[in-house]
């Protein structure tokens, strides 16, 4: 579980960053939840754009993405979700204490 001052780091790094995924319409496909749990083993920080013609509520979805690709939502703001997950084979992110 992520404390205060680690989610508040994880959240000025994901700041820079450009939402790599978008949920449209179709809400959460299983094609999206393996490319998200891919770009999760291979960055750590995944930020995902939830497009206006989503219909689902973005804290459900990020609850439930987090749920099947076993990581922890940092944020969510607006239409914007940030998950982060410690890479199995090579760790990039080093978190504060």
């Amino acid at each position: 579980m992520l404390n205060s001052k680690q989610r508040a780091y994880l959240m000025s790094m994901a700041s820079k960053e450009h939402a790599i995924f978008q949920v449209g319409k179709a809400s959460l496909t299983p094609e999206l939840i393996s490319s998200v749990d891919a770009a999760l083993e291979k960055r750590e920080l995944v930020k995902i754009s939830v497009l206006k013609n989503c219909f689902d509520d973005p804290r459900e979805i990020a609850e439930t993405m987090a749920e099947r690709t076993r990581s922890q939502v940092v944020q969510v703001i607006g239409k914007k979700i940030i998950l982060f997950r410690v890479s199995k084979k090579k760790p990039v992110i080093e978190l504060p204490k």
